[in-house]
């Protein structure tokens, strides 16, 4: 018996990484029974069957940090949340459903501007992020500002990295580790968006860490997969926790328009930024309407 990670999973098939040793496994009959999947970047324990022909076969998966459904990624540290000036365009509402999921999952969201060498108007995104709390990358990957940046922050860390098709996510990631060889495509002009050229997630072990670019990742999957409900929703915006426990009407406010609400009084002083707010409120409306018995 021997433990170690999944770092790959394709077809039923999954690559363990034990000590920078590579084994290829199946899982154990009863995980199906159980309705557990095994996940990229999940621990787990395997017996190692040294016989010509046969499988090496994991027997146990360990308690997961946190985990994602889409893409299916177990105990990251960090989300790397890419997001490009031009080409395409910046999307606050984007960046902060991303950031959400990355607080309810107790992952820690660091922002990355791609893109800078086409545009210099950027300034007000890290005003925003930098006044919430977020730890945000400028970066131009003509000429490798912020690679090392990035490459830092990556160490001893299991970390993904998301974000619009077309932002340039394998491309940063080549940058900074050229053995990686990530495929990348093109913008599409028509579309406004790159083609889909990474097919599977998988780790990449880097210096004592793991790195994972994450195909389709979007806020479509966010909204289908991730969904955060009502009550939960303020804990997911780092810079009203301050205010959230001082308002008038304290275990009823929504934190949108109520009276007597500190949050709402902060942004109109200028102490919370009014576009993460807005983005607030437009995600509290998409789920404000759910019942208990839905959420099962």
């Amino acid at each position: 018996m021997a433990t170690g990670k999944i770092v790959k999973g394709i077809g039923g098939f999954y690559y363990v990484d034990a000590d920078d040793v590579i084994y290829e496994c199946k899982a154990r009959g009863n995980f199906r029974n159980q309705k557990i999947t095994p996940m990229i970047g999940d621990n787990v324990e395997f017996s190692i069957n040294e016989n010509d022909g046969a499988e090496n076969r994991i027997e146990k998966i360990f308690e997961r940090r946190n985990e994602l459904v889409r893409p299916p990624l177990a105990n990251l540290d960090q989300l790397f949340i890419i997001s490009s000036v031009v080409d395409p365009k910046l999307n606050t509402l984007i960046i902060d459903k991303m950031t959400a999921i990355a607080e309810y999952k107790d992952i820690e969201p660091i922002i990355v501007i791609t893109k800078t060498d086409l545009c210099n108007d950027y300034q007000q995104y890290l005003d925003i992020y930098k006044t919430a709390g977020f730890k945000v990358v400028v970066c131009n990957i003509d000429n490798n500002d912020g690679a090392k940046e990035i490459h830092a922050l990556l160490k001893g860390k299991i970390s993904a990295f998301c974000g619009n098709t077309g932002v340039g996510k394998s491309t940063l990631l080549n940058r900074i580790f050229p053995e990686l060889e990530l495929a990348t495509g093109e913008t599409s002009k028509k579309l406004g968006r790159g083609k889909h050229t990474t097919r599977h997630c998988e780790l990449f072990k880097v210096d004592g860490g793991y790195i994972a670019d994450t195909p389709g990742f979007s806020s479509l999957d966010l909204e289908r997969c991730e969904k955060i409900y009502k009550e939960d929703l303020p804990h997911c915006f780092r810079e009203f926790a301050p205010y959230t426990d001082k308002c008038k009407f304290l275990t009823k406010c929504s934190h949108v328009n109520d009276k007597g609400c500190r949050v709402c009084e902060a942004v109109k002083n200028g102490e919370i930024s009014p576009s993460r707010h807005v983005s607030y409120v437009a995600m509290y409306n998409e789920v404000k309407d759910i019942k208990e018995w839905q959420k099962k």
